[in-house]
């Protein structure tokens, strides 16, 4: 059992339609017929929905995704047409919303991964692979792959696991040419990103993107490189064999697997609310990968 501890209310709001209820996002359509997508506060870990909020989160999501989708305009379309405030919305929407296209989306988590860590150290452990994918003897957690490697994974429901899939079952699923396409995408968004963000000190170990047709065409949609999505490690403090500090929710995670936190993640008991010191924390991590990463002074 896992999902929301306390699944919020979505707010009504005059001439927008709520679709659905995500992890972070809230998610609208208004009477044009695009999409209104709210990034709230919210916090997830380990399939879990927390019932503390970090303040800031959801607006350092979309200011962040804003500026990375014009590092990659290049490289592939985004779906952001407006981040104009609907007639009617809260004030508290401003920072937080993108009016954007519809798109006919895509059942696959992009994954690229430049480093071995999480669920592919996992795999590779076992197996030597990860989705399916052969890798050298000898690598430890954060280990830096010979190559950056596509490792696609299904998109699961709020409340369960994504699932790691092999390259093969993406062509099955969605036809070889789209999966292709999927791959060359995810990898040359990694490359140009890593790149950026390895001048400003970081490393981006690894990152999930979502893709939809808009018409013919390959759009890159939701969010993009962000702490939510992606892993990124401070260069400076990089050491292979051993879990990596970093910019990212990794710090919740840590807390809530500690003894201090109490919580026995093999249970079926909800995860408890955050102290203020781990929410101030994570907040200042978060905007520290803003700053860092784009070179702005987040206000």
């Amino acid at each position: 059992m896992s999902g929301f501890v306390e699944k919020p209310e979505p707010l009504q709001v005059p001439g927008l339609v709520h679709l659905h209820t995500g992890k972070v996002r809230e998610l609208y359509q208004n009477e044009a017929g695009d999409l209104v997508m709210v990034a709230s506060d919210r916090m997830s870990a380990y399939d879990w929905v927390l019932p503390t909020e970090i303040p800031d989160k959801g607006r350092v999501l979309t200011q962040l995704s804003l500026w990375w989708f014009d590092q990659l305009a290049d490289l592939v379309p985004n779906h952001v047409l407006s981040t104009e405030l609907p007639p009617g919305a809260p004030a508290d929407w401003a920072g937080r919303t993108l009016v954007c296209k519809s798109l006919r989306m895509l059942p696959v988590e992009c994954v690229a991964r430049g480093y071995l860590t999480g669920s592919g150290l996992v795999e590779y452990v076992e197996s030597r692979t990860v989705c399916g994918l052969a890798l050298p003897e000898g690598l430890v957690d954060g280990s830096e792959l010979p190559a950056p490697i596509f490792t696609p994974a299904t998109k699961a429901a709020v409340g369960e696991h994504d699932e790691n899939v092999s390259y093969e079952e993406v062509a099955r699923q969605v036809g070889a040419d789209t999966a292709a396409q999927l791959r060359q995408a995810t990898l040359a968004v990694y490359g140009r990103a890593r790149d950026i963000a390895r001048d400003r000190g970081v490393i981006l170990a690894d990152t999930k993107f979502e893709f939809g047709f808009d018409g013919d065409t390959l759009v890159i949609a939701d969010e993009v490189l962000t702490p939510d999505s992606s892993r990124f490690w401070p260069a400076d403090q990089w050491q292979p064999g051993r879990a990596q500090p970093s910019y990212d929710k990794q710090f919740v995670r840590d807390w809530l697997t500690s003894s201090e936190s109490g919580w026995d993640r093999k249970s079926e008991q909800p995860p408890p609310p955050l102290p203020q010191q781990i929410v101030d924390a994570t907040r200042a991590k978060y905007i520290e990968a803003y700053e860092r990463l784009t070179g702005l002074t987040w206000s």
